[in-house]
Order: structure tokens, then C-alpha cells, then sequence
């Protein structure tokens, strides 16, 4: 098939787009996702305690926020093979990697039980809004379900009063642990299984 002349001449030379506005346009693309995960990547730096830090800590806080900024929008694309690299596989899973990286911080950070209820909370939104498979091009087909909410919001409010069981000093305190860590692996597997194999 080819292209006349006159069509070529409508179309005319795209216009220059300058490497400055197209970075600007990806930084601020997907405000929402965006501001979601920068908020919980900074709550889960415990700010309260970081204010009162040094200075390279405070420096580390702004460094984390900035690459939850870049890290938070949603990849939403079908799944492809791709390179296996690390650099490739983080960026294809980034928005993975930012909430298990900001668990693994508030772990570290000890926050107070009002900002890990503010953590729980960020993080089951940005879940929500990021998740391909609920909000994505390879998500069911018509309006949002609010099944996946729900479920989530359930399991959020379990683990927040699982956490906070006063089984820590105790000396049968490694079966709550064992039996949470069998659950999740149970629940991870589950999840696969069914991502894998869709219904149909």
C-alpha cells in the first residue's frame, strides 16, 4: 500500500518535541500513582523521627522520595519477554519493588502506631490504583469490581491486628510467625496459580 503524494504533504514534518518536554511529561504523568507512592515511601521513612536526624539522613528521605517519584507509576502493558537483566527486571517491577522496599524501611524505621496505620492505608491504595490486573489493559472487562477492595482492605486490617499481638517476648512466639509465613507463601502461590491459568 502506498501513500499519495497530497496525504504526505497534509501531514507535513511532525513537530521537534525537545528531550526537556518529553522528560517533563513522564515525570508527570499518572499524578495519582505518583503522589500515592512518593507519600508512602516518605511515611515510611518515619518523617517525625527523620526532622530531628542528621543531615545525611534527612538527605537520604528527599533521595527516596525522589525515586518512589520516578518508581510509582503503574507499567501498564501486556506481559512480554523482555531482557532479564537487573536493571530491566526493576524497572519492569518497579511498582512491586517500592512497596516491599517501603515495608522493609518502616520495618527498620520502628514508626509510631498512628503512622503505620497511615503506612497500611497508603500502601492499600497504591496497591489498588497500580495493580495491572484490576486497573490495567489486561483487567476484566467493564466497571471496577469491588471485590479486590474489599478483599484487600480485609487483609490489610488483619495483618495491622496480627502485628500487633503482644506474642513478641513470649516464648512460643515463633508459631504465630511460622503460621503467618506459611499463610502468605500459601496466599502468594494461590495468586500465581490463578494469574497464570485464567478462568475459561
Amino acid at each position: 500500500m502506498t501513500t499519495s503524494p497530497v496525504r504526505i504533504a497534509r501531514l507535513g514534518p511532525r513537530p521537534a518535541v525537545s528531550r526537556a518536554a518529553l522528560l517533563i511529561a513522564r515525570l508527570t504523568s499518572r499524578i495519582t500513582d505518583r503522589l500515592l507512592g512518593t507519600a508512602l515511601a516518605v511515611a515510611a521513612c518515619n518523617p517525625p523521627a527523620a526532622l530531628h536526624a542528621p543531615l545525611p539522613v534527612r538527605m537520604l528521605v528527599l533521595g527516596a522520595a525522589a525515586a518512589a517519584w520516578w518508581a510509582a507509576p503503574m507499567v501498564d502493558a501486556r506481559p512480554v519477554s523482555t531482557s532479564m537483566r537487573g536493571r530491566t527486571v526493576a524497572a519492569r517491577r518497579r511498582t512491586t519493588v517500592l512497596p516491599a522496599a517501603a515495608i522493609a524501611v518502616a520495618a527498620a524505621t520502628g514508626p509510631p502506631l498512628w503512622l503505620v496505620a497511615c503506612i497500611a492505608s497508603l500502601l492499600l491504595a497504591y496497591l489498588l490504583v497500580t495493580d495491572a490486573w484490576t486497573a490495567g489493559v489486561t483487567a476484566p472487562p467493564g466497571p471496577p469490581q469491588a471485590t479486590p477492595a474489599l478483599a484487600a482492605a480485609a487483609a490489610t486490617a488483619v495483618v495491622l491486628l496480627a502485628a500487633q499481638a503482644p506474642v513478641a517476648g513470649t516464648s512460643w512466639a515463633r508459631l504465630p510467625a511460622s503460621l503467618a509465613i506459611a499463610a502468605t507463601t500459601v496466599c502468594l502461590v494461590l495468586a500465581l496459580r490463578t494469574r497464570r491459568s485464567p478462568p475459561g
